[in-house]
C-alpha cells in the first residue's frame, strides 16, 4: 500500500507538470455522496468527480471540499466567513473505502462526453489542482464542493449544457432546503437558524438548488449536451456504487426545544419563590439575560464584520445587545427607577414579539419560544421587584 501510494503520488506531481492524454476507454463520472450525520457539516452530502482510465492506470477522485486546520488566521476567518477551501485529488480507492465506512451511499453519474470534451475537462482538473490554483473562498450557498461540479461542468461546455431543474415541484426558501438535511441535527439546526438571517429566507432560483449535492445529482440526472445542432444526455449511465446499512436514527438525547422548555419551569418554579419571599435569584437573570446580550453582541458582530449571510438577522429581536451592559449596572441603586422601565419595556416588547413571531419575514427558531417566554416572565417580575425598591427608597428618604 505504500508502494503504491508513493506512486500515486509521482504520477499526481508528474501529471501536474506536464499533461496526461486520456485513452479511448477512460471514463470521467460525478460522484455524489450522502449525508452523514456524525458531523453536522457533513450532513447535507459531498460530490466530487472520478477520472478513471485504466490504460494510463489512472483512478482519482478530485475534492473541492478540503481546506487546511494549519492556513494563516483560520479560526479567525471561519468566524468572519473568508475561510479558504482548495480543490485536491487522491485515489478512489482510499476514497471509497473512507465513505464506506462513514456509511455513507455513494452514486456515480457516467458522463456522456467525447474523448476530446474528457480531455478538455480531465486537463482543466489537472491544472485546478495545482497548488497556485487550487484555493477559492468557500462559501455556504454560492461557491462549496456542489456549486463547483455544476459550475466546472456548466464553464468548460459554456453555452452547451442544459441542467434539469424540473425537481422544483414549489417555491422553498433557501432555508427550507437546508433544513430537509437537517432532522437529526437539533442542534446544527438551532445553531444556523440563530445566525443566518434574511438572505437564506429568500426564493431559491431552480439553479441555485445545486449547493446541496443532493441536487446536483438530480439536475445531471436530466441534463444534456449539445453537440452540431443536437441535444444528447448528459449522463449516459449511472450506478449505486455502495448503498449504505440501515441506521437507527440518531436521537440527540437533550433538544434545544427540550432543554429550553425545562429553564422555562425552572424559572417559573423560582419566579414564584422569588414573588413568594419578596427576594431576587440574582444568577437566574445572569443566565438568561446575560446569554441573550451575548448573543445579540454576537449577531452584531456577525452582521456587521463578517462575509457571512447574517445581515439582517431577525434573531437580534430577542437577543438585544443592550441586555448585557445593564446586567452588569444592577448593583447601582441610583438607578432603581430605570431598571424598572426598562425591564417593563422588556416585557411588553417580548410579549408583542411572542404575538407576531409566526408572520415574521424570517422564521425564527420554535426552541426559542420557550426561551423568550422566560425572559418575559422574569422581565415582568424584575419591573415588579425594582418598582417596590423605588417605593422602599422613597419611604426611607421620607422617614429620614
Amino acid at each position: 500500500m505504500r508502494l503504491a501510494g508513493l506512486l500515486f503520488l509521482i504520477f499526481i506531481a508528474a501529471g501536474v507538470q506536464g499533461q496526461i492524454f486520456l485513452s479511448e476507454e477512460a471514463e470521467i463520472s460525478v460522484v455524489t455522496l450522502g449525508p452523514y450525520q456524525g458531523e453536522p457539516w457533513s450532513a447535507f452530502g459531498h460530490n466530487g468527480f472520478r477520472v478513471k482510465d485504466p490504460v494510463r492506470g489512472i483512478d482519482w477522485f478530485y475534492d473541492y471540499g478540503l481546506y487546511d486546520f494549519n492556513q494563516e488566521n483560520f479560526f479567525l476567518n471561519f468566524a468572519k466567513g473568508l475561510l479558504k477551501y482548495r480543490v485536491g485529488v487522491r485515489t478512489w480507492e482510499r476514497t471509497l473505502a473512507f465513505q464506506k465506512r462513514l456509511n455513507r451511499y455513494i452514486k456515480l453519474q457516467y458522463l456522456n462526453l467525447t474523448r476530446a470534451e474528457k480531455q478538455q475537462l480531465f486537463n482543466f482538473l489537472q491544472n485546478n489542482v495545482r497548488p497556485e490554483n487550487a484555493e477559492y473562498l468557500y462559501h455556504y450557498i454560492y461557491d462549496n464542493c456542489a456549486t463547483k461540479i455544476r459550475d466546472v461542468v456548466h464553464n468548460q461546455f459554456s453555452g452547451r449544457i442544459e441542467f434539469d431543474l424540473s425537481y422544483v415541484k414549489k417555491e422553498r426558501t433557501i432555508r427550507q432546503l437546508m433544513d430537509e438535511f437537517l432532522g437529526q441535527q437539533a442542534w446544527g439546526d438551532f445553531g444556523i437558524d440563530i445566525s443566518l438571517g434574511l438572505e437564506i429566507d429568500r426564493v431559491t432560483q431552480p439553479e441555485e438548488y445545486m449547493f446541496l449535492p443532493f441536487y446536483v445529482h438530480k439536475a445531471f440526472a436530466g441534463a444534456t449536451i449539445e453537440r452540431d445542432d443536437r441535444k444528447y444526455p448528459l449522463v449516459k449511465s449511472s450506478i449505486d456504487v455502495f448503498i449504505p446499512e440501515k441506521e437507527s436514527s440518531l436521537s440527540v438525547l437533550i433538544k434545544p426545544f427540550n432543554l429550553f422548555l425545562i429553564l422555562f419551569f425552572v424559572v417559573g418554579l423560582i419566579t414564584h419563590r422569588n414573588l413568594k419571599f419578596e427576594k431576587r435569584t440574582k444568577w437566574v437573570d445572569a443566565f438568561l439575560f446575560g446569554f441573550a446580550g451575548f448573543v445579540g453582541l454576537w449577531l452584531v458582530y456577525l452582521w456587521f464584520g463578517t462575509e457571512h449571510m447574517s445581515k439582517n438577522n431577525l434573531n437580534i429581536l430577542w437577543a438585544i445587545p443592550l441586555h448585557l451592559p445593564i446586567f452588569f449596572m444592577l448593583w447601582k441603586k441610583e438607578w432603581l427607577g430605570f431598571f424598572q422601565k426598562y425591564f417593563l419595556i422588556t416585557g411588553v416588547w417580548y410579549s408583542i414579539l411572542l404575538i407576531i413571531w409566526a408572520i415574521l419575514p424570517q422564521p425564527l427558531h420554535q426552541a426559542l419560544v420557550p426561551f423568550v417566554l422566560a425572559m418575559l416572565l422574569r422581565a415582568l417580575y424584575l419591573s415588579y421587584y425594582f418598582r417596590r425598591l423605588v417605593k422602599k427608597s422613597l419611604k426611607d428618604t421620607m422617614n429620614t
